[in-house]
């Protein structure tokens, strides 16, 4: 008898007939048929009667196939086991696209992963795409709930789950194999040749479903999962995440209908509360069709963190229930660093941080968070972040973190403040390094940063963490660490002009001294408290902190405090109009700290003096003092303040030539050294320049090209903004 698959060969060149051409008129791929006739695979009968019949061979295909001993088989006949795809899909335009795309794309993977966290609708998202490729699977579609991962329901077994896809495969219960690898062969037997689509929904492991995973076929497998299940090599990916803003507004509106909330605005509210988690917005839109909920009460209840997960729980559908599952079947070591996540202030931490709270070395770290990343309970990203969805954190919160003891979550939260310290401390000393700090004990190790502007980049991303470290660490009772963390932040702060939270934490910092009854520490916050208070134009509040802090020197006997509470005190005095007695107090500084070798301090003291007499018009002096300031400056910063300040008394003494050249200079210093404000200031000055000169056109072009660095120049405190604002009217 020939062989069938050199017969099918001959047959089909016979007739012309091209793989491509015949894999189209029986809906097998090309690379199956080719195997076929090079006789490296076993050919069943449909496969024999659909090329029989595609090639007009009158039987004479079909009779080569014969398949004794095997269990009966009959095709899928179409079955269509699919769900419904439910009233509600909205949105996923762009996902459902590219998922029916790998569906129907003959070069993919035969196994499909659909993975996301809990209730972000990947079931619906598998089947809509199911649905919309249906057609061309013509031996049926075909839906089995491996409950993996469903509230109080045991999960099918790998064996289970083959046994009833044998039986809806029609083979009769007297031949199923007893043991799991017979099921599994006779499951890839039954579906070679067949043209299927398997969803298999809510599936933990890879483990459950290894053996479901054909050889031969042209059959799809889409999986969903809260799991990215790793193990699955052969399998494409397909993470599926929240609902974008306006879907999940309008998924909102089409459950609830006419009992959506009327206004836009709380609509977005209440979405946004939800996370634009689509089990969330489903379990909200039921809460208004049952009615009893205003909008306005129900978006309350939503923005109260004490009251969200409870308000997101209709009776039969619960976001924390839903969390709860993926939680529970972790071990112990990683419900415990999911419980210590919840205490970053931030939702999304640098892994350094996340080992610092665990208390763990990376190599170990990486493995928990790597396993709680593939559940779907947190994403870590290519940059080095680990981040919780808003409702994943405040489960965490009110769920996990109880489960940690106590003394564990006290020492995680001193070892996540001491590393933030550490690592500012770092960055501080990198950008600012003549600046005093306070001592901390903590060495410097492990920084993600090697140079200043590396410091100044982390500074840049962190700080908004940082400050609600400085609260954190208050409330924890971890005092020395809150005021000392805010102190060192204050640098930056002023670099980058951040008044509101220089004051927030420093606040907040002043309440920790006070509880420490420290002096000497409640003095300098107290200072550093009135230098942002003058930099932002309150110039008597400034004065009334900068008091203060001279008491608490003063009785804490501390020299160096004192003497630089003297010198905030001058700068203050001066922004108020009081020049003369800048200049006394100013010129006592200056002795003091030419004495101790504090240069920088020494440089910040010679500008002041220099604005004082330039405000007396004593010019001459205050050119010396301006001079000298830009012969010691020793930081960027500094140098580019102090060509800025001798170019403003040029300004002042109308000598527009020297006064242009150092702004213009001052502008090329402000670009070394980052920082827009200066640059800003520079060019301000000259726009005031080009106006002393009567050139209001370039004038006008200075100060425009100033304007777009959108940064405030307060003219209660700056020179050169004073001048431009009465010129620019004038």
């Amino acid at each position: 008898m020939p062989d069938f698959g050199a017969e099918l060969k001959r047959r089909r060149t016979s007739v012309g007939m091209s793989l491509t051409g015949l894999a189209a008129a029986v809906h097998f791929t090309k690379g199956y048929l080719s195997k076929v006739e090079n006789g490296k695979t076993r050919v069943n009968r449909e496969l024999a009667k659909a090329c029989d019949e595609a090639l007009g061979a009158g039987g004479e295909l079909l009779a080569l196939v014969t398949e004794p001993g095997s269990p009966a088989r009959r095709s899928a006949g179409g079955i269509a086991g699919l769900p419904d795809a439910g009233r509600y899909f909205v949105g996923r335009e762009t996902e459902l696209d590219a998922l029916s795309a790998l569906l129907l794309d003959p070069d993919d993977a035969r196994v499909g992963v659909v993975h996301g966290m809990a209730g972000a609708g990947k079931t619906a998202l598998a089947v809509a795409a199911a649905r919309r490729v249906e057609r061309s699977f013509p031996d049926g579609c075909l839906f089995f709930d491996l409950r993996g991962h469903t509230p109080g329901a045991a999960e099918l077994s790998a064996g289970e789950a083959l046994g009833r896809l044998l039986r809806l495969l029609d083979v009769s219960a007297d031949q199923l194999p007893a043991d799991e690898d017979g099921l599994a062969n006779l499951v890839r037997d039954q579906l070679r040749g067949r043209r299927l689509i398997l969803v298999l929904d809510n599936v933990r492991s890879a483990e459950q479903i290894h053996a479901i995973v054909p050889g031969e076929t042209s059959s799809r497998i889409l999986v969903t999962s809260r799991g990215r299940l790793p193990a699955l090599d052969d399998a494409w990916h397909f993470p599926v995440d929240v609902l974008p803003l306006d879907d999940a507004v309008r998924l909102l509106r089409s459950i609830a209908g006419s009992h959506a909330p009327g206004d836009d605005g709380v609509a977005t509210e209440i979405v946004r509360y939800c996370g634009q988690l689509p089990l969330a917005v489903r379990i909200v839109a039921a809460r208004f069709v049952a009615g009893g909920w205003t909008a306005a009460r129900l978006r309350d209840r939503l923005a109260d963190e004490t009251t969200r997960l409870g308000t997101l729980d209709d009776g039969e559908r619960s976001v924390a229930t839903a969390f709860a599952v993926s939680y529970e079947s972790l071990p112990g070591d990683q419900r415990r660093l999911f419980g210590l996540l919840a205490l970053h202030p931030a939702t999304a931490a640098e892994i350094a941080a996340v080992e610092a709270l665990a208390g763990l070395g990376p190599g170990e770290a990486d493995r928990l968070v790597d396993r709680l990343h593939d559940a779907h309970l947190v994403v870590r990203d290519e940059r080095g972040y680990v981040e919780l969805h808003d409702l994943m954190r405040m489960f965490a919160s009110t769920h996990a973190l109880p489960g940690v003891e106590p003394a564990d979550r006290s020492s995680a939260m001193g070892r996540l403040v001491d590393h933030a310290l550490m690592t500012t401390l770092a960055a501080d000393e990198l950008a600012e390094p003549y600046r005093f700090r306070p001592a901390t004990g903590l060495p410097a190790t492990g920084v993600p940063f090697a140079d200043a502007d590396g410091a100044l980049a982390w500074l840049g991303a962190q700080w908004p963490t940082l400050v609600e470290i400085v609260d954190s660490a208050f409330r924890h009772g971890l005092h020395d660490r809150c005021w000392q963390l805010a102190f060192v932040l204050r640098a930056f702060f002023f670099r980058e002009k951040l008044f509101e939270p220089w004051v927030r934490t420093h606040e907040r910092a002043l309440e920790a001294t006070r509880a420490l009854g420290d002096l000497s520490a409640t003095g300098m916050i107290l200072n550093n408290l009135g230098m942002a208070h003058v930099e932002s134009g309150r110039v008597d509040e400034a004065i009334r902190f900068h008091e203060q802090a001279q008491e608490c020197f003063a009785e804490a006997r501390d020299d160096r405090g004192a003497i630089d509470a003297l010198s905030s005190l001058a700068w203050a005095r001066l922004y108020r109009g009081e020049a003369e007695a800048t200049l006394t107090d100013l010129t006592t500084v200056l002795a003091v700290y030419r004495r101790t070798g504090r240069t920088r301090n020494v440089v910040i003291a010679l500008r002041g003096i220099a604005l004082a007499s330039t405000a007396l018009e004593r010019f001459p002096a205050a050119l010396s003092s301006a001079q000298e300031a830009v012969r010691l400056a020793q930081l960027p910063v500094d140098r580019v303040m102090s060509v800025s300040c001798e170019a403003w008394v040029r300004f002042r003494a109308g000598q527009w030539a020297e006064a242009e050249s150092g702004y213009r200079r001052a502008a090329e210093l402000a670009d070394d050294a980052g920082s827009e404000y200066e640059k800003a200031r520079a060019l301000t000055g000259l726009g005031n320049t080009a106006a002393g000169r009567g050139d209001r056109q370039a004038a006008a072009r200075w100060w425009a090209e100033a304007a777009a660095y959108r940064v405030t120049l307060d003219p209660r405190v700056l020179g050169e903004a004073e001048y431009r604002d009465r010129a620019a009217v004038g």
